[in-house]
């Protein structure tokens, strides 16, 4: 599922316009955003939970050449799912 296949489902649901939907949509994306980025968990109910998470350097080879590489840390999201639907 797409952003507009879910704003439309949405639309049937809620009465809501797909403008108005998608100007909540896209606020919704910034205060989460916002929110990760300060290290903060979002919770989202019978969904799950997302947490960010740092992700330690590590060792790779590249393919090609067999050549080893370092890839850094990273900054990145986990989704722990709900049990409950």
């Amino acid at each position: 599922m797409n952003k507009d296949s879910l704003l439309t489902r949405a639309q049937e649901k809620s009465g809501m316009t797909k403008k108005e939907l998608t100007i909540a949509w896209d606020a919704l994306q910034v205060a989460m955003h916002e929110e990760l980025k300060n290290g903060e968990d979002i919770m989202i109910s019978n969904v799950g939970k997302i947490k960010p998470i740092l992700r330690a350097a590590r060792k790779a080879r590249n393919p090609q050449t067999g050549e080893e590489i370092t890839i850094g840390e990273k900054e990145t999201i986990k989704l722990v799912v709900s049990t409950k639907y």
